[in-house]
């Protein structure tokens, strides 16, 4: 059976769309793709995260968002859903329904959304000027690819895979978060 191409729309469309849709969808160029639930143990990963990062940014300036926060990146014409990221922008953009920047983004995979994870989301979140790690978690093993951006512009990547390892958000107040502690409460044991 064929389908219909679906017609590119506007930022503006797709913002409305998403307002009044019970589902949700990630923009990019135009197009929006629906998003599909995640499995426990991909939710106890974020939670996780998302946890530790409140604990930290409690005092500061900054803000942790879990799941349902849009991250409009402007410079590839997308918005995405990231698992976890953290935003230092102003107090009065409380009401905002969408974030223009991050400094700390961090995707849980699965078999069907490593690739673009790795690929498409990564090429689009280090156009974030105010991006300074990106992480790929795996939910299927102990793995972390952390993308850091060095003080000179340049990104390394970082392979974490040991239960010691630390999972560290640059520019961020506090110690890292421990891949034990990352992977707490889940079946992929150390």
């Amino acid at each position: 059976m064929a389908h219909a191409l679906q017609a590119p729309l506007e930022l503006v469309d797709y913002l409305e769309h998403e307002v009044a849709s019970d589902r949700r969808h990630e923009y990019v160029a135009g197009r929006i793709h629906a998003m599909t639930g995640g499995s426990m143990r991909h939710n106890r990963i974020a939670g996780n995260l998302y946890g530790k990062l409140l604990l930290r940014l409690a005092d500061g300036p900054c803000q942790a968002f879990v799941n349902d926060m849009k991250l409009h990146v402007e410079a590839a014409d997308s918005v995405y859903y990231p698992d976890v990221f953290v935003w230092c922008g102003s107090a009065t953009a409380g009401a905002a329904l969408t974030a223009n920047d991050a400094t700390f983004i961090a995707e849980v995979s699965s078999p069907s959304t490593v690739e673009i994870d790795r690929r498409e989301k990564l090429a689009a979140y280090m156009r974030l000027p105010s991006l300074r790690a990106y992480a790929v978690v795996s939910q299927d093993q102990h793995r972390v690819e952390l993308h850091l951006r060095g003080d000179d512009g340049r990104w390394a990547l970082a392979v974490l895979t040991e239960a010691e390892d630390l999972l560290s958000t640059p520019g961020l107040p506090g110690p890292g978060v421990r891949l034990a502690e990352l992977y707490a409460g889940t079946d992929v044991a150390f």
